[in-house]
C-alpha cells in the first residue's frame, strides 16, 4: 500500500504534556477535518490528532465511501476505501516521523464505520477503534480474516434509525468471530454522541 498525503486534506497536531498518543478522527458525512477533530478535546486534550477528509461526495457532502441508499453501502467502494485510508495512516507514520506510536481511531457516523472497516481489514496498520453512532459496514458480506487484537468501542443509540441495533449486533458477533474484542455503550435515543458516550469513550481509553 502506497499513498501521497498531497492528496488527501487532512490536519496534525501533536501530542501535549509528554504523550505520545495520537487519535486519528475521522468526520460523518457532510463533515469536516478540523470539525471533527474537535472531539478528541473532549476525550483526550493531550492526545496528537491525525484528521483527513472523506474524499467521497454525495450530492456535495463529504464522506468515506458510497452508499446505494441510506444504510445500503456499496461494499466493494467500502474495502476500497478502507485500503485507502489504511495506506494514508502508514504515510503519515512516516511522513510525521510518528514510529509507533499509538493510534486509536475515532470517528462518528459514516466515519465510524470507515474506521472499523479500516481496523478490521487492515489489523496490522490499525488495531483500535472508538465508534459513535456507527454499524456493520459490510452489509450481507464477511471479508474479514484474522482480526485478532482489534479492539473495538462501539457507542450507539437504542432507537438510531440510520445505524440499527440489528445492525451493531450483527457488527459484533461477525467482530468477534475473527478475533476482535468489543466493548459496547448502548445510551437512549438516537443517531449523535451525548455526554454519557464521552464518559464512556473516555473510561474506556483510559484502561488501554
Amino acid at each position: 500500500m502506497s499513498a501521497s498525503l498531497s492528496d488527501w486534506p487532512h490536519l496534525v497536531r501533536e501530542p501535549k504534556d509528554g504523550a505520545r498518543h495520537y487519535f486519528l478522527t475521522l468526520h460523518g458525512t457532510g463533515g469536516n477535518e478540523t470539525e471533527v477533530a474537535t472531539l478528541a478535546q473532549h476525550l483526550d486534550p493531550t492526545a496528537g490528532v491525525i484528521s483527513p477528509r472523506g474524499r467521497v461526495s454525495e450530492h456535495g457532502m463529504t464522506r468515506w465511501f458510497a452508499r446505494v441508499a441510506e444504510g445500503v453501502f456499496d461494499v466493494d467502494d467500502v474495502i476500497a476505501r478502507a485500503h485507502e485510508l489504511a495506506a494514508f495512516i502508514q504515510a503519515a507514520r512516516e511522513q510525521y516521523d510518528l514510529q509507533d506510536a499509538p493510534i486509536t481511531a475515532v470517528g462518528f457516523s459514516n466515519g465510524a464505520n470507515i474506521g472499523t472497516a479500516t481496523a478490521l481489514l487492515h489489523p496490522g496498520t490499525l488495531q483500535r477503534v472508538v465508534a459513535f453512532s456507527g454499524m456493520y459496514p459490510f452489509g450481507d458480506r464477511d471479508p474479514i480474516a484474522d482480526a485478532s487484537g482489534v479492539q473495538l468501542m462501539l457507542l450507539n443509540g437504542a432507537a438510531d434509525p440510520m445505524a440499527p441495533a440489528a445492525s451493531v449486533e450483527h457488527l459484533v458477533r461477525v467482530a468477534e468471530s475473527h478475533g476482535a474484542s468489543v466493548t459496547r455503550h448502548i445510551r437512549a435515543g438516537g443517531h449523535g454522541i451525548d455526554m454519557s458516550d464521552v464518559a464512556a469513550a473516555r473510561e474506556w481509553l483510559a484502561a488501554r
